[in-house]
């Protein structure tokens, strides 16, 4: 009973409709887009960041193109391949298990976190990155205990067990996470307070955004929202600044990090039937991997790659102008599609992205060239 009362609150962004008026975004002031040097200093990399825009399907990415004037940082991105997202269980993925292929390797059933069908633990790239020496990273602009974050470092039979979730952290060597669900850590029904056994470990526990940017050692815990972040107009620049901030702490390790970053809301406007919605955080994603590319670039040893979990919304461009950055959308589901979804790699081993294959894949690359050196 209680677990259902926290999902239907955790999932309130599913039962979201938007206007008609929302599937039409008008444009607004563009930013502009570098292009970074692909030229690159080893030919496997030393870091890997994995930024995951939940719900991005190929719509998704030329929504955001045409908004912002026909331009996105993801033109860096010369290696382009095509993940296959179905699940063990099911053509239409969730998340759960979406994010579970892409931390693992292994597919499995709608709702799993880090299990394999059977629900035996498996363990995750970022465990195994943690293990070699390396350091690690989450940040989400969902709650932190939310499925794609949560199936990168817990191993529970389902996802809507948010308290466990968070409990899975303190199990970890995590050395910077930043999103929502600070509740998730405090008023639990266990009585525990997950905060305090954070602090005891050693990390800095911060609530505000600019406190969170202002540091660059040490071990972090951010948490921006009690539950969920806001959209765009409350959060403002968390995604990116968040994102800047956990490179700027995991780049101290000589030996490399793993990094997982996770553009949460793309899918929220998808389910909404939002173009507004979509677009404004399919902007703040592109912008978010622009400030990866700027590190990348320069540090010449990351490999950077772009995917998501699974389409959302079926959504179709019926209408839109480049030139004023007006985006028209309509939308044949409420829920997740089954087709193929997009995979962007730039920096060392980017080649090894290219293609059509299915979404464990990306795990196997990302092990290959990061773990199995």
């Amino acid at each position: 009973m209680i677990i259902g009362l926290a999902s239907i609150a955790q999932n309130n962004y599913l039962n979201e409709n938007a206007e008609e008026d929302e599937k039409i975004y008008k444009g607004v002031d563009h930013y502009e887009v570098k292009i970074f040097p692909n030229r690159f200093k080893s030919k496997k990399p030393q870091n890997v960041i994995l930024l995951i825009g939940d719900g991005m399907g190929v719509a998704q990415v030329f929504a955001g193109i045409t908004a912002n004037r026909g331009k996105l940082f993801l033109d860096n991105f010369k290696s382009i391949g095509f993940s296959k997202t179905q699940s063990a269980n099911n053509y239409i993925t969730d998340s759960a298990a979406g994010g579970t292929a892409l931390s693992t390797g292994v597919k499995t059933y709608n709702g799993a976190i880090g299990v394999n069908p059977d629900t035996i633990p498996v363990k995750t790239i970022l465990e195994q990155a943690e293990e070699k020496g390396l350091s690690t990273g989450l940040v989400s602009t969902s709650s932190i205990t939310h499925a794609t974050p949560a199936s990168f470092i817990a191993h529970q039979k389902n996802r809507n067990m948010y308290e466990e979730i968070a409990a899975d952290f303190l199990k970890t060597d995590i050395d910077v996470f930043i999103g929502g669900g600070y509740k998730h850590f405090t008023r639990r029904k266990d009585g525990r307070n997950l905060v305090n056994e954070l602090t005891l470990k050693g990390y800095k526990v911060l609530q505000d955004i600019t406190e969170i940017e202002m540091i660059n050692s040490g071990k972090i815990a951010g948490f921006t929202a009690s539950e969920h972040n806001g959209r765009i107009e409350e959060r403002k620049d968390m995604l990116p600044i968040a994102t800047k901030a956990a490179i700027n702490i995991l780049d101290h390790n000589k030996k490399g990090f793993f990094l997982m970053v996770e553009g949460s809301q793309i899918d929220w406007g998808g389910h909404a039937g939002s173009t507004i919605y979509i677009v404004e955080d399919m902007l703040d994603f592109d912008k978010t991997i622009g400030k990866v590319l700027e590190f990348a670039s320069k540090d010449g040893k990351t490999l950077v790659v772009v995917t998501a979990d699974h389409e959302t919304g079926g959504l179709a461009l019926t209408g839109g102008e480049i030139k004023t950055g007006k985006v028209k959308g309509e939308y044949s589901t409420g829920g997740h599609t089954g087709v193929m979804v997009p995979v962007f790699a730039y920096g060392p081993g980017a080649e090894e992205f290219e293609g059509i294959y299915e979404n464990t894949v990306i795990y196997d690359k990302i092990k290959s060239l990061l773990i199995s050196q």
